[in-house]
């Protein structure tokens, strides 16, 4: 009989202990739950921070980049345009009246054309028309400005679908798209200039090339002036993107971008 209560006081004591077992294990748990997620929580915050901070960079370095463009293209263009505008008037002789009405015309083209590029600057600076426009339209744009100077070639390809990959990413790419093209003139005497975009539904891809002179790459990135294809890969890198330029010397070079798309 007395074992039979001992039996008993045990099996009640056992169960007692499991039952707090099972309880401070589940506070355990509990907490060891929330402060992992609480962990994952504070994670994903700090990565969320850091992409804004490298965005606003990257912004701000574009920005940088695009005025630092915009100065150059005032004085080596428009500034000379408006410069031989007004060297013909200050030239014009009144009493020779076919010939002042020549310089007259040809001043009124020159001062025609300056507006006109300044109109065509300010689009493509516009960051809201480059999203009404959208990437592709805003790209061959671009490209037929350059065509207008009669000094390139330019060709636009479009293949798939155009779909929408977020404001911020096509204007990024866009800028990069410009740098692009702001490099092949001013270094590479090209003839030809083409730039190809491929919407796939997992990917979106994007080059540019030229039949340029061409570059050794690797010796390119050793120097200063490399820092211009760094810059383009660090702005392709935030935004999950692959930038890969290759380049034969007397062949001319390549520029792609790859971008996966979520599904």
């Amino acid at each position: 009989m007395a074992e039979a209560k001992i039996d008993i006081y045990f099996l009640v004591f056992s169960s007692i202990l499991l039952f707090f077992a099972f309880i401070f294990s589940l506070i355990y748990f509990f907490n060891y739950y929330r402060k992992k997620q609480r962990k994952n929580f504070l994670e994903k915050e700090a990565l969320t921070i850091k992409f804004k901070e490298e965005l606003l960079n990257t912004r701000l370095e574009i920005q940088e980049q695009t005025m630092k463009n915009i100065s150059q293209e005032i004085h080596d263009n428009i500034g000379q345009v408006l410069s031989l505008a007004k060297l013909n008037l200050s030239t014009t002789d009144v009493n020779k009246t076919e010939n002042a009405q020549q310089k007259v015309d040809q001043s009124k083209d020159l001062v025609a054309k300056a507006i006109q590029d300044l109109r065509d600057l300010s689009k493509s600076l516009n960051t809201d028309y480059v999203q009404d426009m959208g990437l592709p339209r805003s790209i061959e744009y671009e490209l037929e400005i350059i065509k207008k100077t009669g000094t390139f070639e330019t060709r636009f390809e479009l293949s798939g679908i155009v779909y929408k990959i977020g404001q911020q990413k096509e204007l990024i790419l866009f800028r990069i798209v410009q740098e692009l093209l702001n490099n092949i003139i001013k270094h590479t005497r090209a003839a030809q200039i083409t730039v190809m975009l491929y919407y796939q539904p997992s990917l979106f891809s994007m080059m540019v090339e030229d039949d340029g002179e061409g570059f050794d790459v690797m010796e390119l990135q050793k120097n200063k002036a490399g820092l211009g294809i760094k810059n383009m890969q660090n702005r392709a890198q935030l935004l999950g993107a692959e930038f890969i330029v290759s380049s034969v010397i007397g062949k001319g070079t390549t520029a792609q971008i790859n971008l996966p798309i979520p599904k």
